[in-house]
């Protein structure tokens, strides 16, 4: 019977990873023997009725043992059933009679035409295949040669495909000759059946439950089925008995596979991928995504899954006006995910950012050379046409549109065509595209800027030296004023926190709830604390880099200081930047932000910018001191808890608390971590609560 291709890979899976079926293309049957014998298939089936035993009157060929193998009879590419492919050996049974006895028959023997005893020999196979939902009989004819012919001796084989089959069926294959001379071969196989494996939402959290009996074991692993790359493993666990499991919904992504598999030699493996129509997916998908830019010229979309999307390059104008694109003179590219592309440039330029569509949708859109080239530059693009008899156009790109220079439109970029035009011939302006079609110039804009404010500035100047002459006139009361000023300006400071960015390597859940703890603690000192476990949303939406950065930056031009927790998942992370070895891709969580900041973390170290900026902690029950890399011991390196009060006093900076009141806050966060401290280092096996979804961590098992 026919299985459904939905049902037919959830049972065998289409992962590399799974167990590899070969693929049978058409749907006739065929038959084929091994090498020396010769063999025909008869057309349709037959009704088989196995007749009596009968004495074989010389060399018979019989069956001898049956083999079957499992296989896929694909119509299309995605259209495959499951099929049974029977191999019957054979072999030569019984011998020739003695010509003594044949005398005795007489003439009655004389009247037959006597079979020569070196001829070829040829037997009718049938076979016969039963299932609960299915019954079919076929004839296959097979033919020995002479000089193959030896009595006891096998022969060879004859290999049918094949008979379809509905998973979980128990099936069963007779075979025998006709006429028969043996009693037939009996063969029972018991096909993969399908686990029950139900996904379900529960909140914004999804449940997959897997019901098998308790004495069952069985592996689970997740990964990302990239049709055009390598399967990316992300999660794997070995479970007994029944469960349900957890992810969060921030994890969901189209290609997000589940493979399930009893823990028994050959076992075929069961995997669905439940989540290519899910919306939430996609739109995770797309939060997950994001642009890196390759120098010189390379660029690439990183995303988990493939995706169809076009890519335009387009300027970003100082002011937020919107984008717009450079389409024409550039044209469209169609983007192959984690593949690198070139951009059709002379030169980068902070402005030129890269959109990217999808179904003419803009999902992203990033100014890969902001961090390397700076901040947006008040520059004017002028785009330049070519045309047959080398004519050319010139037009500066505002937010109205294309304006031509020379023109009498009320713009800023025809106000000042000519000095533009100028400046395009001196040289001045950086050219960033050329072709037959057209180039691209960008033209700077400072300089018409200060002139136009300087005599604003000149203003200015003038008013503040009124005011300053107004307050020597008045200076006891300024003087009061002042006084008034300045115990605003330390009450204010007072009142303010400082503030810290908690980095740190999510080893497992236990070092991550002891991290959930000591932030909570310093929020109540008070300071305003920073840790990507409170940022999960902004973290998938922007990325680990992207939210350290942010972070990073925010925390220092504030005064606050960033906190590096060491533990050993830490300090091996650590070892291998040092080694010049980036932790390979996918084997961090996608919210790991410790692995993500190193590569800004250590050039502040190397180049001596760490100190007043960084303060280094560990917990001296999970880490030896020594252990922290010699590189990063420029910080303080404090041992917690037993150097709470030092790494309170780093962190709240000059003017923190009395001495008397820094030790009751040391006190009171030591004894909020010391419950977390001990639940990590409970002993294995311990049951533990579940967290969502990351590679190199678990989902919650409930």
């Amino acid at each position: 019977m026919p299985v459904p291709w939905f049902l037919l890979s959830l049972a065998l899976g289409r992962s590399p990873v799974v167990l590899s079926l070969e693929r049978i293309v058409g749907p006739q049957d065929t038959a084929r023997c091994s090498p020396g014998l010769s063999c025909h298939l008869w057309d349709g089936d037959l009704l088989c009725l196995p007749g009596s035993i009968v004495s074989a009157p010389g060399p018979v060929l019989v069956p001898t043992r049956l083999q079957t193998e499992l296989v896929l009879r694909c119509h299309q590419e995605t259209d495959c059933d499951l099929c049974v492919r029977v191999t019957v050996h054979l072999a030569v049974r019984g011998h020739w009679e003695d010509p003594k006895d044949e005398e005795g028959l007489g003439k009655v023997a004389d009247a037959e035409p006597e079979e020569p005893r070196n001829a070829s020999l040829q037997a009718q196979v049938l076979l016969s295949f039963h299932s609960y939902t299915t019954a079919r009989c076929v004839l296959l004819e097979v033919e020995v040669p002479a000089a193959l012919v030896q009595p006891g001796q096998s022969v060879g084989s004859v290999v049918f495909d094949c008979f379809e089959a509905a998973l979980g069926a128990e099936v069963q294959i007779w075979s025998y000759t006709q006429p028969t001379y043996q009693k037939e071969l009996n063969f029972t196989q018991q096909l993969p059946a399908l686990p029950w494996l139900n996904v379900s939402a529960d909140g914004d959290d999804v449940q997959l439950i897997l019901d098998v009996s308790e004495e069952q074991h069985f592996g689970l692993s997740l990964y990302w089925n990239q049709f055009d790359s390598p399967t990316k493993p992300w999660w794997h666990r070995n479970l007994t008995g029944p469960h349900t499991i957890t992810l969060n919904h921030t994890d969901l992504v189209p290609c997000l596979c589940i493979q399930v598999w009893p823990l028994e030699p050959d076992s075929v493996r069961t995997s669905i991928c439940p989540f290519r129509k899910d919306p939430r997916a996609h739109r995770n998908l797309w939060r997950a995504a994001r642009l890196q830019l390759l120098p010189p010229r390379g660029w690439r979309l990183e995303a988990p899954c493939s995706l169809p999307a076009e890519a335009t390059l387009c300027w970003q104008a100082l002011g937020g006006d919107p984008c717009q694109p450079l389409v024409p003179p550039l044209s469209r590219e169609n983007v192959t995910v984690n593949e690198a592309l070139e951009f059709p440039l002379l030169k980068g330029h902070p402005n030129l950012c890269v959109q990217v569509s999808s179904w003419e949708k803009l999902q992203l859109q990033e100014c890969l050379w902001s961090d390397s080239l700076g901040p947006l530059k008040d520059d004017m693009l002028l785009v330049e046409t070519r045309g047959p008899q080398n004519n050319r156009s010139l037009c500066a790109l505002e937010p109205s549109g294309c304006t031509p220079l020379l023109s009498g439109a009320s713009t800023r970029a025809a106000r000042l065509g000519e000095h533009l035009l100028q400046d395009l011939q001196s040289g001045q302006c950086l050219q960033l595209w050329d072709s037959d079609l057209g180039a691209l110039w960008a033209c700077p804009m400072n300089k018409y800027t200060h002139q136009r404010w300087a005599l604003v500035w000149l203003a200015c100047l003038l008013l503040a030296a009124v005011l300053f002459l107004l307050l020597l006139l008045k200076k006891d009361h300024v003087k009061v004023w002042l006084r008034l000023l300045k115990a605003d300006v330390h009450a204010g400071a007072a009142a303010r926190s400082r503030a810290a960015l908690l980095l740190y390597s999510a080893d497992d859940e236990g070092f991550e709830r002891l991290v959930g703890a000591l932030a909570s603690a310093l929020c109540q000192l008070p300071l305003r604390v920073a840790v990507d476990l409170w940022n999960r949303r902004e973290l998938s939406a922007h990325g680990p880099l992207a939210w350290f950065h942010a972070q990073r930056r925010r925390t220092l031009q504030e005064g606050g200081v960033v906190v590096l927790l060491f533990s050993p998942g830490a300090v091996a992370l650590c070892h291998e930047w040092l080694r010049g070895r980036a932790p390979a891709p996918g084997v961090h969580g996608p919210h790991d932000a410790f692995a993500a900041s190193l590569s800004c973390v250590l050039p502040d170290f190397l180049q001596g910018r760490a100190p007043g900026r960084y303060v280094g902690a560990f917990f001296e029950r999970l880490l030896r001191a020594d252990a922290v890399p010699a590189l990063f011991r420029a910080v303080p390196v404090l041992a917690l808890p037993s150097q709470l009060p030092d790494f309170l006093r780093a962190l709240q900076g000059p003017g923190g608390p009395r001495p008397g009141r820094l030790a009751d806050r040391a006190e009171r966060v030591s004894r909020a971590l010391q419950p977390a401290l001990d639940s990590c280092l409970r002993p294995p096996g311990t049951p533990e609560t579940g967290r969502g979804m990351g590679p190199g961590a678990g989902p919650g098992l409930k």
